[in-house]
């Protein structure tokens, strides 16, 4: 007989040895040693690493290099005299002698401050229209109900689709059958309300929580009183940013006031300064004076409502 009771204690030792021994997070390796716990990175939200930190500094200071940039070098090169050269293959960034010479060649050679009060008088019209029918056309689409409501906002949505020189001849016909032609009340008609000021005011009464329009209406509040007490305190930041819209487009338009003006005394600012590159075309330092000229008033109106207008992006409906 075959004793094998002394074998099985042998065999079962051998394969104990031969076999890996677990480690604590469930791996095997060979031999029987443990391996080490990996260590897991924390992952704190909220806080950037310095690598982060610099990667977005580094974004940021290129985004500026781009956009600030060469506003800042046609500042630069409307306070340089004569006596610098711009044409330079290393022109100085800092002008070494700074004057305001050049600002007051653009006043003596063009009637600038006739083309900045044509050009408010047209940017003013424009904003109080839009203001004014923007804010109705949006609250009648959004609060009230009626026929055909649903086709006329659908109009204006596709108003956004078609380019302002497709309709631009048409525009320029009406407004010369109106008797406009060659007037600054023309050029800000077509301006005076746009499709889409009108659709932001839509969307902003939209916002306004149903509740509170029923619990006026129980009240016996008609739609105007509405409008008045209840909606108009909720979209101010919008209207903000209407305004400041409607300012920079009337201020900035070139081909609408090029197609209806002919008198050199009712021309706009930027129709003006064009004066300046037929008679100044090699002078660059007066051509980047007319254009620090014209950017002014849009920094001083941004700067005034710039609280509105940030409110007015960052608005979603009432604050209870």
């Amino acid at each position: 007989m075959t004793n094998t009771t002394s074998t099985e204690p042998a065999l079962a030792g051998a394969r104990g040895a031969a076999s890996p021994t677990p480690d604590v997070t469930g791996a095997t390796r060979p031999g029987g040693a443990s391996k080490p716990p990996r260590k897991r990175r924390r992952v704190v939200w909220g806080v950037m690493s310095t690598r982060e930190k610099a990667v977005r500094y580094v974004l940021l200071v290129v985004v500026l290099f781009i956009t600030i940039g060469p506003f800042l070098w046609q500042l630069s090169t409307s306070l340089k005299g004569a006596g610098e050269d711009i044409y330079t293959a290393n022109p100085s960034f800092i002008p070494t002698e700074p004057t305001i010479e050049n600002y007051l060649k653009v006043a003596a050679a063009i009637p600038v401050w006739r083309y900045i009060g044509n050009s408010l008088l047209v940017a003013a019209i424009d904003v109080f229209g839009n203001i004014v029918f923007a804010t109705l056309a949006g609250f009648a689409l959004a609060r009230l109900q009626w026929r055909f409501r649903k086709v006329v906002l659908g109009l204006f949505l596709a108003t956004l689709v078609l380019p302002g020189e497709a309709t631009i001849i048409s525009q320029f016909v009406t407004v010369k059958d109106l008797g406009l032609a060659d007037n600054l009340v023309g050029v800000a008609l077509p301006g005076m309300i746009a499709a889409l000021n009108v659709l932001l005011m839509f969307n902003a009464f939209r916002q306004i929580p149903e509740e509170i329009d029923q619990a006026a209406v129980m009240d016996g509040a008609n739609a105007m009183q509405r409008l008045r007490y209840i909606s108009l305190p909720a979209v101010q930041g919008t209207i903000a940013v209407i305004a400041i819209f409607s300012f920079i487009g009337a201020w900035d338009d070139f081909l609408w006031p090029l197609i209806v003006l002919q008198s050199p005394q009712n021309l706009t600012l930027t129709v003006g300064l064009q004066y300046l590159q037929g008679t100044f075309a090699t002078d660059q330092r007066m051509i980047a004076a007319g254009t620090m000229i014209a950017f002014i008033p849009i920094a001083v109106i941004f700067a005034v409502l710039q609280r509105f207008f940030f409110k007015g992006v960052e608005e979603g409906g009432v604050k209870g």
